[in-house]
């Protein structure tokens, strides 16, 4: 048997000699407890909120976005895209032409961006399960239908039980001046079949129309500012990124769903181990509550430590005692505040007992939570590195002090 380890268990819990020695090893215990709990309920809710970003995301944007690295727009060449188009490891080829535009419904305008895609957008995003009224559809007959985002439908008071036209105005090319309104400006109409809602970063913005409507009256005959790609179940997209990028050349720029948004996972990401580090510092500090109780349990137990080095225990074995009593408030720290974090996050995934405080103001009603398990190996090894010093520092420094200069009778010298 471990002799340190039986003794450091024994002092941990056994009953004292004096109470203060068991509070504050109990507080010390719980410091770490809540420590740790509070970094696995932070780092599932930043998953959680992730996840759930990601998934607005993917149900809008593409898995694979072709542009130009200079310029607004280009060419579907046929010689080039057409190996694109007929690719066996894609699914959905669409092309897509943006532009800035004025809307305008009955008194209201407000500008935003027109996004003209072809009629197998559906099929590219998850758009379909994004809408709040009205069914996703770009023609009725021969005559253009529009898909407008909720907030842009919100400012312009549009309702689709009305049969107002939705009139989309943007500056005519070559234009000389934009004094002349009438002759600066093309006007075209459509109405909205459906509303969708993402979130406010796309629903304020975009109004999706057939794209030979966005050519039309943004006066291009083949050109498109962007081209994009959904691959075939199965299929490794960063493989075919690999492989497009080869076959573009340097003119073309492919970017998946986390470059297409780079900046703004890299700020959440950012923000996630900010907090992490702080609730970290928090941590180290509550680490202190340990130094107190090793330093005290030193003090108590001194007689017992001559009696042990009188047995012939070495300074080494005594010091050991502490750093294992040290560990083991630790230990049940990490154990405690990992299985508290995971119920409470088991019982929040499961229920949704903390909600937005604003029903229906929110995409959802819950505060999403997601588990990671190499988030619990993280946070044990990081709560067991701060122990560990904990520990071992104060446990050197006493050791030093109190348990070096034993001489053969037990009496410290």
């Amino acid at each position: 048997m471990n002799l340190p380890f039986y003794i450091a268990r024994r002092y941990l819990i056994s009953k004292k000699s004096r109470n203060i020695i068991n509070l504050i090893s109990g507080i010390s215990v719980a410091g770490i407890t809540i420590g740790t709990l509070a970094l696995i309920l932070v780092l599932s809710f930043f998953n959680g909120l992730e996840s759930l970003i990601k998934s607005l995301f993917n149900a809008f944007d593409p898995e694979l976005k072709i542009t130009m690295v200079e310029g607004k727009t280009f060419d579907v060449d046929p010689e080039i895209f057409d190996p694109v188009r007929n690719d066996p490891s894609l699914a959905v080829f669409c092309e897509v032409l943006e532009e800035n535009a004025l809307l305008r419904y009955r008194d209201r305008q407000v500008v935003a961006t027109i996004k003209g895609v072809t009629d197998n957008f559906s099929e590219l995003t998850g758009i379909d399960s994004l809408l709040t009224d009205g069914k996703f559809k770009l023609h009725d007959n021969d005559r253009p239908m529009g898909v407008i985002g909720y907030d842009l439908a919100y400012r312009l008071s549009i309702g689709l039980s009305f049969f107002d036209p939705l009139y989309i105005f943007v500056p005519k090319r070559n234009s000389g001046s934009l004094l002349n309104y009438a002759n600066a400006f093309r006007q075209e109409f459509l109405f909205p079949s459906a509303v969708f809602s993402v979130q406010q970063e796309y629903d304020s913005q975009y109004l999706i129309v057939p794209l030979d409507f966005a050519r039309e009256i943004l006066n291009y005959e083949n050109s498109v500012s962007a081209i994009e790609l959904k691959s075939k179940p199965g299929e490794d997209v960063n493989k075919i990124k690999k492989r497009l990028v080869s076959q573009l050349g340097p003119d073309y720029k492919i970017q998946n769903q986390f470059e297409q948004h780079e900046a703004f996972y890299r700020v959440m990401a950012g923000e996630k181990w900010a907090i992490f580090l702080i609730l970290g510092f928090i941590l180290i500090i509550a680490s202190f509550n340990t130094i107190s109780s090793l330093t005290l349990l030193v003090l108590e137990k001194k007689k017992d430590m001559h009696i042990l080095q009188s047995l012939g225990a070495v300074p080494k074995t005594i010091q050991k005692v502490f750093l294992y009593e040290g560990l083991l408030i630790t230990g049940l720290g990490i154990v405690f505040g990992l299985s508290l974090g995971a119920l409470l996050a088991w019982i929040q995934i499961q229920w949704g007992i903390i909600r937005f405080p604003s029903s229906g103001a929110f995409i959802v009603d819950v505060y999403p939570i997601k588990m990671i398990l190499s988030d619990f190996f993280l946070v044990t090894g990081m709560v067991s590195l701060i122990g560990l010093l904990a520990s071992a520092i104060p446990v050197r420094i006493l050791g030093k002090r109190y348990f070096s200069s034993f001489d053969g009778t037990g009496i410290n010298s």
